[in-house]
């Protein structure tokens, strides 16, 4: 780890290639290197890049410059020449987005690293496949182990692999939001019938009278469930306004305060639809059901109550 301030902790100091032509390094990029607003450094002024977390916990931006406390060069017996960190200076050219280190990482170019401290050793390997190959990742991650020497700690994955393993995390964290949403739902539907219930008992007089002007039973159950689907998609589109705006407030102010992250928001139209659509439905079915057990036939008898 590298440590840019002294109250704060060591950042992960990633090298790996970076095109010697200016090209920016194929990132996740939330501020992109612009060599036309930002031009090459001086000479002795190394080029590195924060991840989003670090640039926030150190308050960077593109263009500042930083104090990077490197290795000593190593020696010719390949250990260090001395224990001191060296001081160098670096600028920033750009931010890119990174969810794995908590901490904030810091990347710099491999040429810059083995120019200023002689360190050539690899602690991790990234492989690419090219465009139209048959993933073979697990064949190529069993043929490094084998190549690399015995007793050294080897661990190796495929991006899917990883990919599955994180959302396995994630689903176990937010399984609990799953069942709250069942319970939500079965409390709404309890309370639409318990309403409708008691506005069937309390309107009996009015069903009566629309009885007696020739409505039917049936007609009179339609109208409490057109009630009921109406307040049901008030309540939907109410409960879809709050939802989303407890959403941007999660992922554009408590995740940057809390994890100094962002992430990108994505709101599914047609599943947020069929949701609306289902609940819509099941208010409607619920009222019919408890207007049809309240609403018995001595509902136009009670208009004999006003004779």
């Amino acid at each position: 780890p590298v440590t840019l301030a002294p109250e704060q902790p060591g950042a992960t100091l990633i090298v790996r290639e970076v095109p010697s032509d200016g090209t920016p390094p194929a990132l996740p990029w939330i501020v992109a290197p612009d060599p036309v607003a930002h031009p090459a450094q001086p000479p002795g002024v190394l080029s590195v890049y924060p991840s989003e977390v670090l640039a926030a916990l150190q308050h960077l931006h593109v263009g500042d410059q930083i104090t990077l406390p490197l290795p000593p060069p190593r020696s010719t017996a390949g250990g260090p020449a001395s224990t001191a960190a060296v001081a160098t200076r670096a600028v920033v050219r750009g931010v890119w987005r990174d969810y794995a280190r908590q901490q904030g990482a810091l990347l710099m170019a491999r040429a810059d690293w083995l120019r200023l401290t002689g360190d050539d050793r690899i602690s991790g390997l990234a492989v690419w496949f090219a465009d139209g190959t048959t993933d073979h990742g697990a064949a190529l991650v069993a043929r490094i182990k084998g190549a690399i020497p015995d007793g050294a700690p080897v661990d190796g994955s495929t991006a899917g692999e990883l990919r599955a393993f994180s959302l396995r995390i994630f689903d176990r964290s937010f399984a609990v939001t799953h069942w709250l949403q069942g319970v939500a739902l079965v409390i709404g539907l309890a309370g639409i019938a318990a309403s409708f219930s008691a506005q069937v008992l309390a309107r009996r007089r009015e069903f009566g009278t629309l009885q007696h002007l020739g409505f039917t039973r049936r007609q009179v159950l339609a109208l409490v469930a057109c009630e009921g689907a109406l307040w049901s998609a008030v309540g939907a589109v109410l409960g879809l306004a709050l939802g989303l705006a407890v959403s941007v407030v999660l992922v554009k102010v408590v995740n940057p305060q809390s994890f100094h992250w962002t992430m990108s928001m994505s709101v599914p139209p047609f599943t947020l639809l069929a949701l609306g659509l289902g609940v819509v439905v099941a208010g409607a079915l619920t009222a019919w059901g408890s207007g049809h057990a309240a609403a018995s036939r001595d509902i136009v008898r009670s208009v004999k109550e006003d004779w």
